[in-house]
């Protein structure tokens, strides 16, 4: 399949509840997206990617899934899917969705007949066990992903694990009912026709079988994920995908250690593309981001995959915020916490863009960016949604703050055009309206798209003479960033594309050039 489609697509990530809302009730919905997907054909990518829309409760919004084969009527339900899916390849674009298989929701059919005792077994039910002083405590000291202990104690004495919030019960992967579940949902979307899926936290499938304790808090439980047995489900996925007459590919979301963990998930019969978070949660560092893009290129792409590069997501800080971080308070590597210089972090959001579409592989967008959105940090408290805040306290923001519904328009009557009726389901700042209308990160990230797919032919680092800068060629174009301060003089004068105001014979600080050499 090396000429599959996906193998150098640009996807477009769309969070549904905050793309556009058609009806008025300050949700996002499919009527929304399918009405501004002239956006996306203008913007030039290839396809898009959903998160969840299936049937839930909404603890965690859409990632508690309650019924795998519909879609929550707040969105639509399946016929205004089936319209979108028909526009979305009458454009000529792929759609894919989005499968959470580690966990559902606990309103879902299947857990709330564990609750009554029934069918235990599809999921990670536990006695507990007996502390010195004699009281009763959960079977292990696991933390959940979101905060708190992992553990949530039922009526009957029994405690059930959730690797995230306890409204999402983790299924027991070495129960043949639930692999058996889960091809029945795969074909279900497959044969309604769309183009592949996105795996949510794919590594997490397997527990160890013991449940161990893991006394190294925060660093990663290898006890809860990354288990061998999971190369199995993996296989038996892509062989259910290859058994179609198209090309379809599952796209892992798969935190692991190292590189070279990840590349384990990408063998020639398993995943065939999983995010490159690596490059995500590098800082803005010529050095490191080289070594990243090296480790991707020579631990990735050596398996035969594809990269699936990425800056941003619905998970993480905007690259804005993130690029412009002045002084790390706390947080996350992947939602630092301090002062930002948004002018600073704009001007090197959009040089990082540039430069990661000139790379090889696949991208994936992720709404907003195209508009040089940052970071939603002065939320309220009280209209804060996500659960891990909730769990965290004040240690983490959260991911709100990267989740509050898109502007199209100025006018702030209508939500920035988000809602006809003006109302948002999270409150987005005044300062959206200048995000609006004639956009210049808008119309950089449609002309690098546009340029892009005449890029080819594999990277070669070239000397920029400095320590600031990175160059590389690929086929006759020669992208150079500069991540520092000052303008960097270069031999090359035909300017296909510039993130910065252009400077004669030199590339601008804090820029990205794109150079055609004639070769």
């Amino acid at each position: 399949m090396t000429d599959a489609w996906w193998r150098d697509a640009v996807i477009y990530q769309v969070y549904l509840r905050s793309f556009l809302d058609s009806d008025g009730d300050g949700v996002g919905d499919l009527e929304g997206l399918r009405g501004r997907l002239d956006h996306l054909q203008d913007l030039g990518v290839d396809g898009l990617w959903l998160n969840p829309c299936y049937p839930s409760p909404g603890a965690d919004h859409g990632y508690d899934v309650a019924d795998y084969t519909g879609i929550d009527a707040a969105y639509g339900g399946l016929p205004a899917f089936d319209r979108l899916l028909a526009d979305v390849e009458g454009r000529g674009m792929k759609l894919l969705m989005d499968l959470v298989p580690n966990h559902c929701s606990a309103e879902h059919p299947w857990f709330q007949a564990a609750l009554r005792g029934e069918h235990r077994e599809r999921f990670i039910f536990r006695d507990g066990r007996i502390a010195p002083d004699g009281t009763e405590g959960p079977p292990n000291n696991w933390l959940s992903a979101f905060g708190g202990p992992a553990w949530t104690r039922v009526p009957d004495g029994q405690w059930y694990l959730h690797s995230f919030d306890p409204a999402q019960p983790d299924f027991d992967w070495r129960n043949e009912e639930v692999a058996a579940f889960f091809d029945d949902v795969l074909r279900f979307w497959f044969d309604r026709g769309v183009h592949g899926m996105r795996i949510d936290v794919a590594h997490m499938l397997f527990k160890n079988a013991d449940l161990p304790d893991w006394d190294h808090y925060p660093d990663y439980n290898p006890h809860g994920q990354n288990q061998p047995e999971v190369h199995d489900v993996l296989r038996r996925w892509r062989s259910l995908a290859d058994s179609y007459d198209r090309d379809l590919t599952l796209v892992g979301e798969i935190w692991v250690p190292t590189v070279g963990d990840l590349a384990l998930y990408l063998r020639e019969d398993e995943l065939p593309q999983a995010f490159y978070f690596d490059l995500l949660l590098t800082p803005w560092d010529p050095d490191r981001f080289r070594t990243s893009i090296e480790r991707g290129l020579e631990q990735i792409a050596a398996t035969g995959a594809t990269i699936t590069w990425t800056l941003a997501n619905h998970d993480v800080h905007r690259t804005v915020s993130r690029y412009g971080l002045l002084r790390r308070d706390g947080g996350p590597d992947s939602r630092p916490r301090g002062p930002v210089d948004l002018a600073l972090g704009t001007r090197r959001a959009r040089a990082a863009m540039m430069l990661l579409l000139a790379l090889p592989g696949s991208v994936y967008l992720y709404q907003g960016e195209e508009l040089g959105l940052p970071e939603v940090i002065e939320l309220p408290d009280e209209v804060r949604q996500d659960p891990t805040f909730r769990r965290s306290g004040p240690a983490d923001y959260g991911r709100d703050g990267c989740r509050v519904p898109l502007p199209w328009t100025p006018d702030p009557a209508t939500a920035f055009g988000f809602s006809p009726t003006g109302r948002s389901w999270l409150p987005q700042p005044a300062g959206f309206a200048s995000y609006t209308g004639d956009n210049p990160t808008l119309e950089l990230h449609r002309k690098a798209l546009a340029l892009r797919r005449s890029i080819d032919g594999p990277l070669t680092w070239l000397s920029a003479g400095r320590d600031d800068v990175l160059v590389f060629s690929r086929g006759d174009l020669v992208n150079v960033t500069v991540f520092g301060d000052a303008p960097c003089p270069v031999p090359w004068t035909d300017v296909l594309l510039t993130s910065a105001d252009p400077l004669p014979g030199a590339v601008a600080g804090g820029s990205t050039t794109w150079f055609r050499t004639g070769a």
